[in-house]
């Protein structure tokens, strides 16, 4: 079986198909799976500044993505989403790889909380007390440069 393809585009170079692929797995992990009803289209995908970040494999399906937001003092990734039958080969911790080489910090994300210690493994420590977003606890992380 080939290794998935890593994609990384701002929105304007993205397909119909590609958005389409993008927000259905975001949909079905975040709102399905996770039973979160939220408008996950919050306006910033098509951003100047945003890039999406996947891993499709041959058939041009969609692994796992991630979006990248300038918030103008950080860059925050988020929606960071896999499909459930690719989960354990490391795709998102590629995500986040490539978010941080290929973008300046310093680096946010609101993570589910029970996720924070994964994400420390790239460095991102707790920068606020946990919330609860859509019944989930969730956490600020931050790393600097």
């Amino acid at each position: 079986m080939p290794a998935p393809v890593l994609h990384d585009a701002p929105f304007e170079v993205l397909d119909g198909r590609e958005m389409h692929d993008l927000l259905a797995l975001r949909s079905q992990v975040f709102v399905v799976e996770q039973a979160c009803a939220y408008l996950d289209p919050d306006g910033r995908d098509t951003e100047p500044d945003t890039r999406h970040l996947w891993f499709e494999d041959e058939g041009r399906r969609i692994l796992a993505c991630a979006r990248i937001l300038d918030d103008g003092d950080a860059r925050r990734i988020g929606r960071i989403a896999t499909r459930p039958d690719h989960r354990g080969q490391g795709l998102a911790g590629r995500l986040i790889e490539r978010f941080l080489a290929t973008t300046e910090g310093p680096w946010v994300m609101e993570a589910q909380a029970h996720l924070a210690g994964w994400y420390r493994r790239w460095g991102f420590e707790p920068a606020g007390p946990d919330y609860v977003e859509d019944g989930i606890a969730h956490t600020t992380l931050r790393r600097e440069p």
